[in-house]
């Protein structure tokens, strides 16, 4: 990966974390945390992988960002100043899950 697109994707992280804790609208006790920014090589598409607290809550807060998306995104566009400006897409990161269950797994084995 560039230079480049590594600094875009901190930027990217910095401010849309900047963001979500003002502008994002979560019901009481859901937390998120954006765990991995993606941006394409030509910049016009970036993925943010997000962690959900507690995971009972992903549907929920898929939901809510896919809801506010363009408000999100409205705001991240006013603060970069850089062309293309990307286009932000949200998954939720289930690598925790993953891992919890690759553990289960390997306790039961041994």
């Amino acid at each position: 990966m560039s230079l480049r697109i590594t600094k875009v994707n901190e930027l990217i992280r910095d401010l849309l974390g900047e963001i979500m804790t003002k502008e994002l609208s979560l019901k009481q006790g859901v937390f998120i945390t954006i765990a991995k920014v993606d941006t394409t090589k030509d910049l016009r598409y970036t993925r943010v992988s997000v962690s959900v607290f507690p995971e009972s809550e992903s549907q929920y807060v898929k939901e809510t960002l896919k809801k506010e998306k363009s408000g999100i995104q409205n705001k991240l566009f006013e603060k970069m100043y850089m062309k293309p400006l990307p286009r932000v897409s949200f998954v939720i990161d289930t690598t925790e899950q993953e891992a919890d269950k690759v553990e289960k797994i390997l306790k039961e084995l041994f």
